[in-house]
């Protein structure tokens, strides 16, 4: 990443240097899940759609530890694998909504809450800002080769509410949780940006 563009790093010092963590991205590009990848403090391992792990590229994917879900359905291996990342104290990394978009965190699927609450796994909300900017000369689909691009990580949160319960209910209630926490800190990082 610090080879194609110039991505600068903000708050990796708020990520917890040992346990389980849940990267909570923001995604409205195909380099923002890489981008954490490349410059977090801690290795990765991502829920990706299956549908990314085809040929050589799959292959890689696999060899690094990142984790193939089907987004159609109730993919109980991705489940199974992510709870054991945190269960080893690893770090998850999940894009809350599901799939590319605005990026703004505006409508969460309920999958994060899940992790957060199942695992007991702090969330760390990730923003990543700059990616959506422009699009390159070379390559349109990515942003300028040497381009800034922002990664501000915020401090790390509780989903659940202290009761240990996995309701539905309780899962709902984490879910809005996490999402004024996550918008607060896109508003922050984009202040603090100046994006």
């Amino acid at each position: 990443m610090y080879g194609l563009w110039r991505p600068r790093v903000l708050g990796a010092w708020r990520v917890p240097a040992t346990g389980p963590v849940i990267y909570a991205v923001n995604h409205s590009h195909n380099i923002d899940g890489p981008m954490v990848m490349g410059v977090a403090p801690r290795p990765t391992h991502f829920l990706i759609k299956k549908e990314a792990f085809v040929g050589p590229l799959g292959r890689f994917l696999t060899g690094i530890g990142q984790l193939q879900v089907d987004r159609h359905s109730t993919d109980r291996t991705a489940i199974a694998r992510a709870l054991g990342v945190l269960t080893n104290g690893g770090v998850l990394g999940i894009f809350p909504e599901g799939t590319r978009g605005e990026g703004d965190f505006a409508s969460l699927r309920a999958g994060l809450a899940y992790f957060a609450v199942r695992g007991g796994a702090p969330i760390v909300p990730v923003a990543v800002l700059g990616s959506t900017d422009r699009p390159g000369r070379l390559i349109k689909g990515l942003p300028p080769l040497r381009a800034r691009v922002d990664v501000v990580f915020g401090d790390p949160f509780d989903a659940g509410d202290g009761s240990g319960r996995r309701t539905r209910k309780a899962l709902d209630e984490a879910t809005e949780r996490i999402q004024k926490q996550l918008t607060a800190h896109l508003e922050n990082a984009r202040r603090l940006t100046g994006r």
